[in-house]
């Protein structure tokens, strides 16, 4: 089966869906227990890069949705993208696209991640039924918090609510 899969542009980035050849650079962003310190708590095998890579595919054959692998001058820096992981959350994300992230930490401060999201939102707005998204952020990660703001989503709009799984995070309709 083929799928004709969105390709995203901005000043700086390429989003991209991800190819078979993503896979080194991917298990080793995953693997860097900085960018799963917030995530799941813990670097990633292969074989779980791997089947996150599956997973990604399987959201754009089957919900029109999935992760875009992120470029910076042809090296992929990241991902970024929505996904529905039918998690047991409370509160729910209720069906709604989960925007996430996930960049190498050498491109940390440079408000990549600010300038993918943005890109990838407009590109929800213009493409997606759902007519909105959920972010799960981490309340001690100011920069997520920040960027929330960065991209044009006031605090006032969004549903705060304390998570029971963890009393760290919380729900944000964007």
């Amino acid at each position: 089966m083929s799928l004709s899969l969105p390709t995203l542009s901005t000043a700086r980035l390429r989003l991209r869906p991800h190819r078979p050849d993503d896979f080194d650079a991917c298990a080793a962003l995953w693997a860097d227990p900085r960018v799963t310190q917030h995530i799941q708590g813990r670097p990633q095998t292969r074989e779980e890069v791997w089947a996150r890579l599956l997973r990604y595919a399987g959201h754009w054959a089957w919900l029109g949705f999935g992760y875009w692998a992120v470029e910076e001058g042809g090296r992929t820096i990241g991902e970024l993208g929505f996904a529905d992981f039918k998690r047991a959350l409370e509160p729910s994300l209720d069906g709604a696209p989960e925007p996430g992230w996930a960049l190498s930490p050498a491109v940390w401060g440079q408000g990549y991640a600010t300038e993918a999201l943005t890109a990838a939102l407009a590109w929800a707005d213009a493409n997606l039924a759902a007519g909105r998204s959920q972010a799960r952020l981490s309340r001690d990660r100011a920069h997520d918090l920040q960027r929330r703001s960065d991209v044009g989503v006031p605090a006032a709009e969004g549903t705060v609510a304390p998570s029971a799984a963890d009393g760290h995070s919380y729900c944000e309709s964007l």
